[in-house]
């Protein structure tokens, strides 16, 4: 027996000791309890950190995004009033009406790509730029049926397709927004062109074109 005490051969009370210092981590109350971190080189987050992430994160209601789809918001009312006006088969006035479309239509492709690129998404965009997809398109499809360009039949297939995706959107937006395919942008191109080409008083090649 060499007399040396069991706390200094690291025995039970010398373990106890070490585990219940002031400075040690996980201990009551010390800087290296739950939620703290242990050392210069700890990344855990502090808690509340990803409440303040989000807050930090929030998008401003009146950035560029939510500006371009209020612009088109209220390019629909001024489209239909040039498109019916002198009777609706003036080509000056359609002219005009085909300019205020092609406006809508660019702010259309931008809005979202803005939103998208520089997190700009915000709660009023979610519910705004499809209205405001649908407001333009479903206007200058219903100008066209009621002055005897287009047949009914084809707004109603086009507005009801539009519909049925605006209503999906709207039901699973509480989960995330639904990105555009690359078949649904193509889709929106070639709509977009024809609709605009039907907004203009086109005649020959052109007015077969546009049919197809």
């Amino acid at each position: 027996m060499t007399g040396v005490p069991a706390s200094a051969a690291g025995g039970p009370s010398g373990a106890k000791s070490a585990t219940s210092a002031p400075g040690a981590p996980g201990a009551s109350g010390a800087p290296g309890g739950p939620g703290a971190p242990s050392g210069p080189g700890d990344t855990r987050p502090v808690r509340g950190g990803k409440l303040g992430a989000a807050a930090v994160n929030q998008a401003s209601l009146w950035n560029i995004a939510n500006i371009l789809t209020m612009v088109r918001l209220v390019l629909v009312p001024g489209f239909v009033v040039l498109m019916l006006m002198d009777g609706g088969y003036d080509p000056v006035w359609r002219a005009w009406a085909w300019a205020a479309f092609a406006v809508a239509m660019i702010t259309d492709i931008f809005d979202g790509h803005l939103a998208r690129t520089y997190n700009l998404v915000t709660d009023f965009g979610k519910i705004a730029d499809p209205i405001a997809d649908k407001a333009i398109m479903g206007s200058a499809l219903i100008c066209l049926s009621y002055l005897g360009d287009l047949p009914w039949w084809v707004t109603a297939v086009i507005l009801g397709r539009e519909l049925g995706i605006t209503l999906l959107r709207f039901v699973v937006i509480r989960y995330g927004v639904i990105p555009a395919s690359r078949g649904g942008k193509l889709k929106t191109l070639a709509q977009g062109t024809a609709v605009g080409m039907y907004v203009l008083v086109l005649e020959g090649p052109l007015a077969t074109l546009r049919f197809w």
